[in-house]
This record gives C-alpha cells, sequence and structure tokens, in this order.
C-alpha cells in the first residue's frame, strides 16, 4: 500500500503539475481571443438573463437552479482552505494569479455550457442528459468517431470515480472534523445525519438537487459574505493597501513576515493558478453536466449564466476570503488552510471562526449534493440509467463511511482522477473551439 500511495503522489504531482496548468491557462486565453472577450465585457447581461425567462425552453430544470447546482459543487472547501492554502505557501501575490487564472477561466466556463447544451441528448426516460461525454462523443466523434468516443468514456471514469473522493469523501471527512473540533459532534453522528439528508435530496434526482441547491446557495453565499464583509470592514483602513500588497507580491517575491516564511514569485503563480482551478473548476468539464440539464433552447444563453459560476467563486468570494486574511494580518501567522480563515475572522470579531466553521459545514454539504448528480451522470453514460439507483446508493453509504476514517489514498486518488478528467475536456474544447465563436457569432446577430 505505500509503494501505491508514492506512486500515486508522484502522478498527481505530474497531474497537476506546471504543464497541466499552463495548459488549463492556454486553453482559457485561446477561448478568450476567438470570443473577442465576451465574458468579461457582457458579466451585466449575464445576470440579466438569470432573472429573464424564455418561452418554450426545453430542459429539466431552470437555468438559475442549473447554476446553483453547479455553485453548489465549486462554492466550497477551496474558497476558505484553498485560498488559505494559496496565501500561505505562494504570498499575497498568488491572489492575483487565482485573479488571472479565473479571468480567462470565465471562456472555459462559458464554452463548456455552450457545447453541454448544444449537443446533449434525452434518455430512455425522456431527461435532458448533457456534459462532456456528450460534446465529446457527439461533437468531437462527428469530426473524429473513434477519438471522440475514447474521450467520452475517459472523461466518465475518471468522473464517475474521482467523484467519490473530491465530491464525498474529502466533505464530509472535512465537515465532519470541524463539527467535532468546534461543537463536539461525533464524528458518526454527523455522518448519519448527513447520510439521511444527502439520500433525501439525491434519490429525488436533479429535479430535487436544482430545487436544493436554488434555495441553500444564495442563502450560504450571502451569510458568509456577510461574515467577509464585516471583517474586511472593521480593517477597511488596510485595504488599500492590501491590494497593493497583491500586485507587488504577484511580481516580486514575498519577503519573510512574522510566522510566515517567504515565497517567491514561481510559487505564488503556482499556488495562485493551482487553487484558483481547484475553486472553480473551469476545465474539468464538471459544471457543464449542471448545464447540460438546464431548461433553454439557446446554448449560448446558457454560456452567459454559466461564466457567472467562475466569476462569481473566484472573483468575488475567492477575493473577499483573500481580503479577509490580508487585512487582518492573519497570513503571518504561519497557519495554513482552513485555520487561518478562520483566525482571520476570529481575530476580527468575537465568533468569527464559528462562522467559517459552520459555512464549512453547509459548503462541504452543497458540494456532496452537487457532484452526486455530476458522478450519477458519468454512471449513466457508462452503464446505462437503470443503474442510476445503485449509484445512488452507494453515494449515501459512502457518506457515512467516510465521516470517521481516514481518507488520505482516497484523497489522492480522486484528486489525481479529478485532473485527469480536464485532459479529455480540454481536447474537446480545442477541437469545438471554432464551433462555440460560430454559435456565439450567430446569436449575436439575431440579437442585435
Amino acid at each position: 500500500m505505500d509503494q501505491l500511495t508514492s506512486l500515486l503522489n508522484q502522478l498527481n504531482g505530474v497531474v497537476w503539475g506546471p504543464p497541466m496548468l499552463v495548459i488549463l491557462g492556454a486553453v482559457g486565453v485561446y477561448l478568450s481571443f476567438g470570443l473577442r472577450f465576451l465574458p468579461w465585457r457582457r458579466i451585466p447581461y449575464a445576470f440579466r438573463l438569470l432573472v429573464s425567462s424564455e418561452s418554450g425552453a426545453r430542459g429539466e430544470i431552470p437555468p438559475f437552479q442549473a447554476l446553483m447546482t453547479a455553485l453548489s459543487a465549486t462554492i466550497g472547501t477551496g474558497n476558505i482552505a484553498g485560498v488559505a492554502t494559496a496565501i500561505a505557501l505562494g504570498g499575497p501575490g498568488a491572489v492575483f494569479y487565482m485573479w488571472l487564472i479565473a479571468l480567462v477561466g470565465m471562456a472555459t466556463k462559458y464554452a463548456e455550457a455552450v457545447c453541454a447544451v448544444h449537443f446533449r441528448e434525452t434518455d430512455n426516460s425522456g431527461q435532458y442528459v448533457g456534459g462532456p461525454m456528450y460534446y465529446l462523443k457527439n461533437g468531437v466523434g462527428e469530426r473524429f468517431p473513434r477519438l471522440g468516443k475514447g474521450l467520452a468514456v475517459s472523461f466518465a471514469i475518471f468522473g464517475a470515480i474521482a467523484a467519490f473522493g473530491i465530491g464525498n469523501g474529502t466533505q464530509i471527512h472535512s465537515m465532519a472534523d470541524v463539527l467535532s473540533t468546534d461543537f463536539q459532534v461525533p464524528k458518526m453522528v454527523t455522518g448519519a445525519v448527513v447520510a439521511i439528508l444527502v439520500g433525501f435530496v439525491v434519490l429525488g434526482g436533479v429535479s430535487r438537487i436544482g430545487n436544493i441547491a436554488g434555495k441553500l446557495v444564495p442563502v450560504m453565499v450571502v451569510l458568509y459574505i456577510g461574515g467577509a464583509v464585516t471583517v474586511i470592514a472593521i480593517n477597511a483602513s488596510a485595504v488599500p493597501a492590501a491590494f497593493a500588497l497583491i500586485i507587488s507580491s504577484a511580481f516580486n517575491p514575498a519577503a519573510a513576515a512574522g510566522g510566515f516564511a517567504g515565497a517567491a514569485v514561481a510559487a505564488a503563480i503556482r499556488f495562485g493558478v493551482a487553487r484558483g482551478v481547484f475553486s472553480n473548476e473551469s476545465g474539468l468539464g464538471s459544471a457543464a453536466i449542471a448545464h447540460g440539464a438546464a431548461r433553454t433552447n439557446s446554448p449560448v444563453r446558457q454560456g452567459h449564466i454559466a461564466m457567472l459560476g467562475t466569476f462569481i467563486d473566484t472573483i468575488v468570494i475567492c477575493t473577499l476570503t483573500a481580503l479577509c486574511i490580508i487585512t487582518s494580518g492573519a497570513w503571518m501567522s504561519g497557519e495554513n488552510g482552513a485555520p487561518l480563515t478562520a483566525l482571520a475572522f476570529g481575530s476580527s470579531f468575537s465568533g468569527g471562526n464559528y462562522v467559517v466553521t459552520i459555512a464549512l459545514a453547509v459548503f462541504a454539504f452543497t458540494t456532496i449534493i452537487g457532484w452526486s448528480y455530476y458522478g450519477e451522470r458519468c454512471w449513466q453514460y457508462l452503464l446505462g440509467e437503470g443503474s442510476v439507483v445503485i449509484y445512488r446508493v452507494l453515494w449515501v453509504i459512502a457518506v457515512f463511511s467516510f465521516s470517521s476514517v481516514k481518507i488520505d489514498f482516497i484523497w489522492t486518488l480522486s484528486d489525481t482522477l479529478n485532473g485527469l478528467m480536464a485532459v479529455p475536456n480540454l481536447i474537446g474544447l480545442i477541437i469545438l473551439g471554432p464551433l462555440v465563436f460560430r454559435l456565439t457569432r450567430e446569436y449575436n446577430q439575431e440579437s442585435n
């Protein structure tokens, strides 16, 4: 087992190493240029689409619920622990590179949703299903049949297995751990209660997942943002200096200060990009599965809505977390991960650390239900819709089981497979890029 773990760690280092991060960024730049930076220019328009209706639209859930389902899977530990880790290891300059990868990642997320809706199918029960599996098979496969089919199957295998780790095991384990530490709730109790709640949601299918996500995600986002804004307001005088530090540290080594050991520019780039991708999942293709079920007739319309996921996750929420950590001075404490964010909140106002604890717990829960749908659709693609109930039952059992066991090996395996999901997805986006550009031009001409 030790040898297998060591081999897996080496593979993980390659999968999430500099080449992958460069490719993720390069594909985002390619799509941004091809779209003439549409995602940056049309953010207000995208928000307007969220509250507008589309007559005669086909799909399973409203576009807003599709976005909330996608956000339920992306807004989580990456926004709290991931940002803190990036700053602790890469310095404040890492935040700058999180912004950059998010800005180009908006184009990637846009293209994923456009392809997901354009190439989606209906299953035997008449439900719309979409995502990388389908645009790889139907889109790439139209030009390169064997390549498209192989990429689709590869993505589905990686996604179905990875979901149990990154979307299940790591989430329930983190939730059980923080509730045990801060509120003395036994881990088995957390596992049992959450398994029951997850079972109620997951066994109801995408409509129930979308309905719960549509209610819970906005509430949890507002509450967390409220806590973060409170911390920033208390430390308002330090905000200008914080932005200056982020910019300067992005191009100059961050000097050691307090418990912070210092960081080179290379570390800022590496950890900023890596944690940014981990948080918003642009390029991994996962969110496209949720958007493929959206009630819409326009791939481009849903693409606009999808890109808001990256904007909200990283440009808004991750930035607020970073400002809390930097303005409070907690980044120089030597802490790392979620404890660093909790320190930033707790040192700014009484009980602030509990805001982080509760947010982590709620974020973990919504990530579990969001990723259950991703994994389920990958499983369905491989084994057929009749086997979906098996996946759902296994998912609920895993929630209970992972709450009180060590998951180091599971985490590394799922993290590696999660990274591998990006490989077939990025190949598909490069090939389908010209189609995305054409569909966008046609939509714009019809809208004008």
